[in-house]
């Protein structure tokens, strides 16, 4: 079973708020694996973006023709029951990366001259400084790399390690830094979170969000409504809304497709263009972030097509 972490954040909001803890607690339900599909194999639901087959050196994911993802850790500061990487997140030795790992990279980057994009991830990036403040300076140096993007949740999970080091780190960086949080329900904005990401925003850094549908936690309009109301406020531009991965052990949380169309439909009714993410799948075999159309048009929800033309059911 996927490793157990929860901070003492988490467990201090988790007490009052169920929606909260159903993300952080193991539950029976996670030994129930998804059905596969037809366009589905054993380790797809492992590994549903496909993301092992496309790592060029350790750490280093090139699916994108203009960007890599870089997984510099796989520990985080809690571990989401949902993660779509729980395949490898925990393993915390596996995901040690060097600076010798580091050069790798680079020299791959001089290799492959049109990426102009770097997006750290893991695990949670921020949660291991020391390598990652070493990739900020390095990757930050070449001419080639134009934009900076760090994935975390740290904010959410354990606020008080978002450290004045950090923040110088992220400050000195002369290309945007983009940084993307994962929000999934209003309880998560406490004071402490609230005030990580004002100090993260005063470093310089440009803050988004992306959230998960999940069942019993937030699949509801009223729920997500006031989720992208209050981060819009806060200074998080509401990014992506996904439908929740097809991972293994994580298939009690997915949402029925139908419900999802309903809530985003009513969502774009009445949130602002700026509060408003888009809601979208991430296709099987990690071809492309797909856009879902709302009810406002009459359209096919049993099947869509990828970025390589390749029909999908939904699943």
């Amino acid at each position: 079973m996927f490793a157990v972490k929860i901070s003492d954040h988490l467990k201090k909001i988790s007490e009052t708020n169920d929606a909260v803890r159903k993300q952080f607690y193991p539950s029976e339900s996670e030994i129930h694996f998804f059905q596969k599909e037809d366009s589905f194999n054993s380790s797809s639901f492992r590994d549903p973006l496909s993301e092992d087959q496309y790592e060029k050196t350790k750490g280093l994911v090139h699916k994108y023709k203009n960007r890599v993802l870089i997984l510099l850790t796989l520990t985080c500061a809690a571990y989401c029951r949902f993660c779509t990487r729980r395949r490898k997140v925990s393993d915390i030795e596996k995901g040690v990366i060097s600076k010798a790992d580091i050069q790798k990279m680079l020299a791959y980057l001089f290799k492959n001259p049109e990426i102009n994009e770097v997006i750290f991830s893991g695990g949670d990036p921020l949660t291991a400084p020391i390598i990652l403040k070493y990739a900020l300076k390095k990757f930050s140096r070449l001419s080639q790399i134009k934009i900076i993007r760090i994935g975390t949740r740290l904010p959410v999970s354990n606020p008080k390690l978002i450290t004045k080091d950090l923040l110088l780190a992220i400050k000195k960086i002369k290309q945007p830094v983009y940084i993307g949080i994962h929000f999934e329900h209003p309880a998560e904005l406490t004071k402490e979170t609230i005030l990580a990401c004002e100090k993260l925003r005063k470093a310089g850094a440009i803050l988004y969000s992306q959230s998960v549908f999940l069942k019993g936690v937030n699949d509801s309009y009223e729920i997500l409504y006031e989720l992208f109301t209050k981060l819009i406020q806060i200074g998080v531009r509401p990014y992506y809304l996904y439908r929740c991965d097809p991972v293994e052990g994580a298939c009690h949380f997915r949402v029925d497709f139908k419900k999802e169309v309903a809530i985003a439909t009513k969502l774009r009714k009445n949130l602002s263009g700026l509060a408003w993410p888009t809601y979208a799948i991430d296709a099987p075999e990690g071809n492309g972030k797909i856009p879902v159309p709302l009810d406002f048009w009459e359209f096919n929800k049993e099947k869509f097509k990828d970025f390589l033309g390749k029909e999908k059911r939904v699943i």
